[in-house]
């Protein structure tokens, strides 16, 4: 079959548009493809929606594909929510500080976030911590993020020849100010050690705060992601007819007259669509294009860019670690950043903890019992002990779910848009504002979505 004229092709499965992954990206192109009147496919190769957004039983244990939180500043992502039904603040238990431990001593030092929400709490944390960070050390750090942010108003891609820690020394940071208040910035968000972080994607992810600073604040999600954020969008494209099927593997598409036209599965069939949207992470995306465009001229930016793995460890206890549930980070130790959520998303045990890993390819290959030790040990010199009331644990870990946010590489990231017929990206490894973000992967899926609307 050539073309998409004759009976053969009305007799074969076919879609206005498949969308590849079924991540916040994917989902929230078929909201909007779907709103408006299309026939959409979804095809997930898991068994349950979400991609990096997702949560699932595993051997008795729920589990999620990482340690998430919803940042106050995010626009996008509440407002499709919204679309669905959803109330952002029906989902989240806001928090106004953060704490951040420190090696050797069992007490945290704790800042607050909400200039609006929890303007006390701010005033306290910069006005105390005083035997942490002297004022020399919390002015090197102002001058740090001033700077950085000017920089990023004028010359965003300047940034990009510099690692957080170059940066931070050619700033005259301090040696306190970095490791307990920038390192947990960038390690603790994106487990990404100072050294192998772009400036550009550090100062680009806090950038967006500064003209919604009166929505600024952290929040944890009162549930799994999959049930919270995934299957409600999911529900409403079912509801306008939007078809999604789990343990649907995508081989590579169907490539024909210079166009894509389809997609074929793990098992060999293919079914047909005007639009593909490739909507999973970049690995996978990689995975799926190789077969016809891995030397297309167009797409030679999008195979240059590296991935990045993220490995978290999730256990449970017979009563709480920490005392609230609080998005906590410990410099200097493998625990880039971790929380308590028992009150929070894991209601159903008494103690929970989730930790992201790093540098995480220093776990990949780890056994998981060693792992556990590992973390034990460094939790202990954090004040922390968990080995006493631990019941249960499991290890995630995915060796390219992001993209890599190294220095001298955001100029890879690819256009949503391509040059082949038929085909569109979307991810938050894809060229939108909010790098390797939930909101943007919503953006993203917007996008996506409107590139395929404008020209049907």
């Amino acid at each position: 079959m050539k073309t998409f004229e004759g009976w053969e092709w009305y007799r074969m499965e076919h879609y206005d548009v498949i969308i590849v992954g079924s991540g916040l990206a994917g989902l929230t192109a078929a909201l909007e493809l779907t709103t408006n009147g299309k026939k959409v496919l979804i095809l997930e190769k898991e068994k349950v929606i979400g991609g990096r957004t997702s949560s699932w039983d595993e051997d008795g244990m729920v589990v999620e594909s990482g340690f998430h939180r919803h940042i106050g500043y995010y626009k996008a992502l509440p407002q499709v929510l919204k679309k669905v039904g959803v109330n952002i603040d029906a989902i989240v238990q806001w928090e106004e500080n953060i704490d951040v431990r420190i090696k050797g001593k069992k007490d945290a030092i704790t800042f607050g976030v909400s200039p609006i929400f929890g303007p006390l709490d701010m005033i306290k944390g910069i006005l105390g911590n005083n035997d942490i960070l002297s004022w020399k050390d919390k002015l090197s750090f102002l001058r740090f993020f001033t700077s950085g942010f000017l920089q990023y108003l004028k010359n965003p891609d300047a940034l990009d020849q510099f690692n957080i820690r170059d940066y931070a020394t050619k700033h005259n940071v301090s040696e306190n100010a970095l490791h307990y208040a920038v390192i947990p910035l960038s390690a603790g968000i994106f487990f990404l050690p100072p050294e192998r972080y772009s400036a550009k994607v550090f100062f680009g992810l806090f950038f967006p705060a500064i003209p919604r600073f009166y929505r600024m604040r952290v929040g944890a999600y009162l549930g799994g992601m999959t049930e919270l954020l995934a299957r409600p969008i999911a529900q409403f494209v079912e509801f306008q007819n939007g078809v999604i099927k789990t343990g649907t593997k995508v081989l590579s598409l169907v490539f024909e007259n210079e166009a894509v036209i389809g997609v074929i599965l793990e098992e060999g069939s293919k079914i047909y669509a005007k639009d593909i949207i490739l909507a999973t992470h970049l690995g996978g995306t990689k995975e799926i294009l190789k077969k016809h465009f891995i030397d297309h001229p167009s797409l030679e930016n999008l195979f240059k860019l590296p991935t990045m793995p993220a490995v978290t460890i999730q256990m449970e206890f017979t009563k709480p670690v920490l005392p609230y549930d609080r998005t906590t980070f410990g410099p200097l130790t493998s625990l880039a950043s971790f929380a308590e959520q028992s009150r929070s998303t894991f209601t159903h045990v008494q103690g929970r903890l989730s930790i992201i890993l790093t540098p995480p390819e220093a776990f990949l290959n780890m056994e998981s019992k060693d792992i556990l030790k590992h973390v034990q040990k460094e939790a202990r010199e954090l004040g922390l002990d968990l080995e006493t009331n631990l019941i249960d644990y499991r290890i995630v870990s995915r060796s390219d779910d992001f993209y890599s946010l190294e220095p001298n590489l955001d100029h890879l990231r690819p256009n949503q848009k391509t040059e082949i017929k038929g085909l569109t990206l979307a991810g938050d490894y894809t060229r939108q504002p909010y790098y390797a973000t939930m909101e943007g992967a919503v953006v993203s899926g917007l996008k996506a979505a409107n590139l395929i609307l404008k020209k049907n």
